[in-house]
């Protein structure tokens, strides 16, 4: 398969880094057309900074809303065909040819350019190019590094034995993604979810310590799975390694913790099988 027939990188088109091209290419252009003064602004029209200012806003606010609608037309078409590099790139032109036309007529007619409307096209043809492609490339060129960085740290997460939760230092991240909290796993009592949190209780210099991470339970559970930290109820995790105690009471299983003061979570139907199940290779005496 050639090059161009290949699919773009997905990161080039998820909504949050859509959202991040336009508002970095319209601080760019602004930057951009106040410094540079180009679409004749500087020879042409001796436009004060307070009026270019504002001419380079309006410019700049008519040339995001093309992107905007244009974006958000390549969203939708990626997800009902694949968008290749070659289709992007006629995109992307097509982009550059419809701004430099807006921004032509705007020049020529509303400030009342003197120069020939082929020149004015011509020179915001060759403006826009440099206002759009110059960030394009930047932000490109960050979205990968960011891809790369994300899966790297992916893999390293799934390697190195000390984020495993089977033994060593166990990380506990948000919903971004971002670490929040690493304790050891001889450490971990249990996780309590409420609402978009989920609260991590563990032992700091043997006193009960409880952390909020901004998470879902269904996270954890996935992070944790094939190891001794356990769903056990709706709203609980246990690290069974912590389990001192199984009591039978007539709204189900207890698990009881080797804390002080001492502390019990009950194990539901739902979960009753696949706690005994793990408990039972773990401790002897179910055995």
């Amino acid at each position: 398969m050639q090059f161009y027939e290949k699919a773009i990188p997905g990161y080039l088109n998820r909504p949050g880094n859509i959202i991040r091209l336009v508002l970095f290419t319209a601080v760019f252009a602004l930057i951009f057309i106040n410094v540079y003064a180009p679409f004749g602004t500087g020879a042409y029209l001796e436009l004060s900074g307070i009026r270019l200012f504002l001419y380079s806003s309006v410019v700049i606010l008519t040339g995001m809303l093309v992107v905007v609608i244009s974006r958000g037309l390549m969203y939708l078409y990626s997800r009902k065909k694949m968008l290749n590099y070659w289709r992007y790139i006629l995109w992307v032109t097509a982009e550059i040819l419809v701004m430099a036309f807006v921004y032509s007529i705007y020049v020529k007619f509303i400030l009342a350019d003197p120069r020939d409307f082929m020149e004015i096209s011509s020179s915001s043809i060759k403006n826009t190019a440099l206002i759009i492609l110059i960030p394009y490339t930047i932000l490109w060129l960050f979205f990968s590094w960011q891809d790369n960085a994300s899966r790297l740290q992916e893999m390293v997460d799934k390697e190195d034995p000390g984020t495993r939760p089977s033994a060593g230092m166990i990380p506990f991240r948000d919903e971004k993604g971002s670490l929040r909290l690493s304790i050891q796993h001889v450490d971990l009592l249990y996780l309590e979810a409420a609402d978009n949190y989920v609260s991590v209780y563990y032992l700091h210099r043997d006193k009960l310590q409880r952390f909020m991470v901004r998470n879902s339970m269904k996270t954890y559970e996935e992070q944790f799975k094939d190891s001794n930290i356990i769903r056990c109820h709706r709203s609980y995790m246990v690290n069974l390694d912590k389990v001192e105690i199984i009591r039978k009471e007539k709204d189900g299983l207890h698990l009881e913790l080797g804390t002080d003061p001492p502390v019990s979570l009950l194990v539901t139907k739902t979960y009753v099988t696949a706690v005994m199940e793990v408990f039972s290779k773990i401790s002897p005496l179910d055995k």
